[in-house]
């Protein structure tokens, strides 16, 4: 059962590169420009989660368990995983599939992210993270906090998911000039249509709740995470403790295979893949963002995966300050590097020349 995290890493990494889902670019342009169309859809996305996450909870499939809200930690490391992201280029999941297209300065991103995030949760800095996050307050939902059923506040994301996805797709597109589609059908679609960012966020948010049934099959009650995985992978390579491979680095290695050869599968059938090579300071920006990346994601409990998108879904305090010091972070960041006038879209780093 094991192998799912495999299967899982795949379908996510497909959907993501095809779906052009950037957290990072949604957080930029909500604070840059006041664009809320991917950010709307990280809603849905959230939505979906969550109805899905609750219908399992009810049914016994799996059980969500409550935990304390390490309140200085969630919003440390918002800030500066927020600022990180913006310097990096994307959040965790979007530099992985853009290195999946070739982007060299995303590998750099990657590479540092991981090993940061070993030395923060297993390594010599695995005190200053469980220093800040044992910081906490007993009420670590917005269910328990309140004695309102959970399904209330399903109710509550849903109708403003509901909202904001009518109100963005029924304004009127401008259409965007394309070379006449060279293939049909489910081709056509899968490696060539521009896929619609709600669409996105729905087939995200079904892969994230079939994430968790079968991770709690192999003994693992989470759903999707990639912060504590790589940490865990990065350790297990370094020092060979096998208790340390579990679904979720199963996950993480599905990501750093099934991402990459998702997205690289994605990217050459529809034209998008190319080895482009940073130049130098890029590649500065780069490291710093990863390294920036390990230390927050450590320090808050999670990236974009684990808070804005899993914890949120649970209406965990922790996910939801997370995710708003991200914004914050990502916003501030983006004020700071790029200039005025700059495209809106998807936040990724400058690349000097392809290959």
């Amino acid at each position: 059962m094991i192998i799912t995290g495999l299967i899982v890493g795949l379908a996510l990494g497909f959907v993501l590169q095809r779906g052009r889902f950037c957290v990072t670019g949604a957080f930029r342009d909500l604070t840059l420009t006041g664009n809320t169309r991917w950010f709307s859809a990280l809603i849905l996305l959230i939505a979906v989660h969550s109805i899905g996450l609750f219908l399992l909870n009810g049914l016994g499939v799996i059980t969500l368990e409550a935990s304390p809200f390490p309140w200085l930690a969630s919003i440390i490391g918002g800030l500066i995983f927020g600022f990180a992201m913006v310097l990096a280029g994307g959040c965790a999941t979007g530099t992985y599939y853009r290195a999946g297209e070739g982007l060299v300065g995303s590998w750099f991103a990657l590479i540092f992210y991981a090993l940061t995030s070993a030395v923060m949760k297993n390594g010599p800095l695995t005190s200053v993270t469980e220093g800040l996050r044992s910081i906490t307050i007993e009420s670590g939902t917005l269910q328990a906090s309140t004695g309102l059923n959970p399904w209330v506040f399903v109710a509550i994301i849903s109708a403003v998911a509901i909202a904001v996805t009518v109100h963005h797709n029924k304004k009127t597109a401008t259409p965007v000039a394309t070379l006449p589609p060279l293939k049909k059908g489910l081709a056509h679609i899968l490696t060539e249509k521009r896929w619609n960012p709600f669409v996105t966020a729905v087939v995200i948010g079904i892969i994230a709740t079939i994430a968790w049934p079968l991770s709690a099959a192999t003994g693992r009650n989470s759903g999707l995470g990639i912060t504590t995985p790589s940490a865990n992978l990065t350790t297990f390579l370094g020092t060979g403790d096998a208790s340390l491979v579990d679904w979720g680095v199963m996950l993480v290695i599905g990501i750093l295979i099934g991402i990459l050869i998702g997205s690289f599968i994605a990217a050459k059938a529809s034209g998008e893949f190319r080895i482009r090579v940073p130049d130098q300071a890029t590649v500065v920006k780069s490291i710093f963002g990863g390294v920036g990346m390990g230390v927050g994601a450590a320090i808050a409990g999670g990236c974009t995966v684990g808070n804005a998108m899993v914890s949120t879904a649970q209406f965990e305090y922790q996910g939801w300050v997370a995710t708003f010091f991200m914004i914050v972070g990502a916003g501030v960041a983006a004020k700071f590097t790029i200039k005025s006038g700059a495209r809106t879209g998807a936040a990724q780093p400058a690349e000097s020349r392809s290959v």
